[in-house]
């Protein structure tokens, strides 16, 4: 992305008064519930994200159009225009194999989209099996 140079450093500038004059106060009132935030994959969460954070990013290469790679403006290339998103329930059912079969009905029935309901290992990226 091209941000003004100038731009940036007055920015960078009040992110760290900011800081230390506003962030400081309500910390002091009311302590953030961790140390640090990040994601299931183990990113760290920043407090705020700013134009400082994609400076360096290639619209195209990083962003990309709805529909084309990298996906992250989603796999359809009017995004939900024409097919509205799927409102899915987070659920198991039974065994594996009752599971199986009733999915199975749901998708001859119309249904367009799954969540299974995975074991917490499994979630989290461990093998479920292993001791």
């Amino acid at each position: 992305m091209v941000f003004d140079e100038g731009f940036l450093k007055e920015l960078e500038r009040e992110l760290k008064r900011w800081d230390s004059e506003v962030v400081v106060k309500w910390l002091n009132k009311l302590p953030e519930r961790r140390e640090e935030f990040k994601t299931t994959s183990d990113i760290k969460i920043k407090r705020i994200y700013t134009p400082l954070d994609i400076k360096d990013m290639d619209y195209m290469r990083d962003l990309g159009l709805p529909g084309e790679y990298p996906f992250t403006r989603g796999i359809h290339a009017t995004m939900y225009r024409a097919r509205i998103w799927t409102m899915r329930q987070f659920a198991g059912f039974g065994t594996a194999e009752d599971t199986n079969k009733r999915f199975k009905y749901l998708l001859e029935e119309g249904e367009t989209g799954l969540s299974i309901a995975f074991d917490y290992p499994t979630i989290r990226g461990y093998d479920s099996d292993h001791p």
